[in-house]
């Protein structure tokens, strides 16, 4: 039989690296599901949403390097979106089949017809449609081409006709070149950094995702200028571990030792990173910005020095060229500052709760002792995010994914379907709050169906927690933030999935314990109080302020409990205030 274009496309996406299309069939699509299963090197996994699926290729080009999706006509492929604007924006390369209507309706207004570049447009690199078989092998090889090095998605809209005609040899290269440059700044530059750098005693080194590959040479570089180091939510499971200068994070989700070390510098130096809260960058001090992209310099921070290089190899060869610093004082400072904090934070882990209001913070500990040291944790943007990041640590091995840049809700499941495909001999862990966990929660079949031993563990504080404190400390009374739940450990049991339910703080270790043991997907539902609040590196008086009048306008509506409630939970943040 001779190869049509559905057999093409599956065919070089396998001699791409592709080994599964995240995808829900039908209608257009069927001609490459049938093609998929005719090849047999690639997986078909049928998920229950789109945005699943867009996920879930997301996280796996995040673990592996290359992941493909797909959605049929219309409805099919807008459902990818939200999923590929977070693969996008976190610089997942995914490559996504937008099958579409037939090349002799288009533009009739056609039942399930979409523009797709338009619709594509702002989350891809590549983006465009193929409506001759001639053109499909080129456009899908430069999409490919695109989304690897670009490190983005390429979208290819394809129509349901083209896929079953035959097929037309691509007459360029189908081989994927990966070359890696040394990118560095130049001589001249790196002498100006380093006699920068030699004019400051009080240096502080923040680190982004852009500085993962590069630990040894950024701790290196801190020990040599006796210089603290801070880094970003996507960077600390990269620059944490065995790094005795680190302070911790900053940002909405940080810590105050990262934002004072910050603060207290004559020279920040920033590598690798585009951290987008303006707010919490000095202006008061000399900034240095090292970025591979040089359009990122300056447009955080008002930057004095910007470079442009791979962090590994600029300093690689910055350090030969600067001086071993003597005076030590301020790393010890900052480090005493660091370990003030830690102590504070502490306490929210040895007051555990209570029934039904188990604190988070001691959740997110737990579960950083007795996790794998391999362990790929996926969290859910809001509250679940804020104790992964604060108590889950980086050991070398340890990965975290998140929708760090898009900031979406119900991440955290999707992301971990594609990570334990990818990676089949870790554990996975999902940090869920309900919210998000309730958005897909038709998806924990594709668990079950895929036999996937995924561990979630449900933050439920039976509210939208972040938007709740949000509201709060803006001055309003939280509305429409409370969630009625079903009992998501009974759910899970009707899925097929181990489901646990956790309402007393001495059941904590156990049940997470039970749920890692065991031998496929397991649910753990735990009752956090819903009034434990995060708080950010930095309280603005705007802020308590805020808090205050929200909870006199509680008061005053009669809701004097959940006042109450809310002091009893935050008390130690609360005290720190004053």
């Amino acid at each position: 039989m001779a190869k049509n274009v559905a057999d093409q496309l599956v065919e070089m996406l396998a001699n791409a690296g592709i080994k599964r299309i995240y995808a829900v069939t039908g209608d257009s699509l069927n001609e490459v599901n049938d093609a998929v299963r005719r090849e047999g090197n690639i997986q078909w996994i049928h998920v229950r949403h789109e945005e699943v699926g867009a996920y879930a290729a997301g996280a796996e080009a995040q673990l592996n390097g290359f992941a493909c999706c797909a959605g049929s006509s219309g409805p099919g492929h807008v459902h990818l979106i939200n999923g590929l604007y977070d693969a996008h924006r976190s610089g997942a390369p995914v490559i996504a089949i937008a099958s579409t209507i037939a090349t002799f309706e288009f533009g009739t207004d056609y039942f399930q017809e979409t523009n797709t570049i338009k619709l594509f447009d702002d989350c891809s690199y590549y983006n465009q449609v193929a409506a001759t078989p001639r053109q499909l092998p080129r456009m899908l090889q430069a999409g490919i081409q695109s989304a690897l090095h670009q490190k983005g998605v390429a979208v290819i809209g394809l129509p349901g006709d083209i896929t079953s005609m035959d097929a037309v040899e691509i007459n360029t290269s189908t081989q994927n070149f990966n070359p890696a440059p040394v990118i560095r700044p130049s001589d001249a530059d790196l002498q100006e950094l380093s006699a920068l750098i030699n004019q400051h005693q009080k240096i502080t080194i923040f680190c982004g995702i852009g500085a993962a590959e590069a630990h040894d040479e950024v701790v290196a570089l801190s020990q040599k200028l006796h210089a603290t180091v801070a880094y970003s939510f996507r960077a600390k499971m990269d620059i944490q571990y065995d790094n005795p200068n680190e302070v911790g994070m900053t940002g909405l989700l940080g810590l105050p030792s990262a934002y004072h070390s910050m603060h207290e510098s004559d020279l920040l130096i920033l590598l690798g990173t585009d951290f987008p809260y303006t707010p919490f960058m000095p202006t008061d001090c000399k900034i240095v910005q090292v970025d591979i992209k040089p359009e990122r310099i300056g447009r955080r921070a008002k930057v004095d020095v910007g470079l442009c290089g791979n962090i590994k190899d600029t300093l690689t060869a910055l350090l030969p060229i600067i001086n071993q610093k003597q005076d030590d004082s301020f790393l010890k400072a900052q480090l005493k500052v660091y370990a003030d904090v830690k102590s504070k934070m502490q306490t929210y882990v040895d007051d555990s709760g209570s029934q039904d209001k188990v604190h988070p913070e001691f959740v997110a500990s737990v579960l950083d002792k007795i996790a794998a040291d391999d362990a790929i944790f996926t969290v859910d943007t809001g509250m679940s995010c804020v104790w992964g990041s604060r108590y889950i640590n980086a050991t070398g091995k340890r990965k975290m994914i998140g929708s760090f840049n898009h900031g979406s809700m119900a991440n955290a499941m999707p992301q971990a379907i594609g990570a334990a495909l990818a990676r089949p001999d870790q554990q996975v862990i999902a940090l869920c709050g309900d919210g998000g966990l309730s958005m897909l929660l038709g998806d924990l079949a594709t668990i079950v169906q895929y036999k996937l031993p995924v561990k979630i563990i449900v933050f439920n504080n039976r509210s939208l927690g972040m938007v709740k404190l949000e509201m709060e400390v803006a001055g309003l009374p939280d509305w429409q933030t409370d969630m009625y739940n079903p009992d998501f450990a009974l759910v899970a049991q009707a899925m097929g999935i181990k489901g646990i339910n956790v309402k007393y703080p001495d059941d904590v270790q156990e049940a997470i314990a039970e749920a890692l043991a065991f031998n496929g997907p397991a649910l753990v539902n735990i009752f956090t109080d819903p009034n434990a609040l995060a708080m950010p590196p930095k309280i603005e008086f705007e802020q308590v302020k805020g808090m205050a009048v929200s909870m006199t306008k509680l008061m005053l509506n009669g809701h004097m409990d959940e006042v109450l409630d809310t002091v009893k939970s935050n008390y130690k943040h609360l005290k720190d205030l004053l």
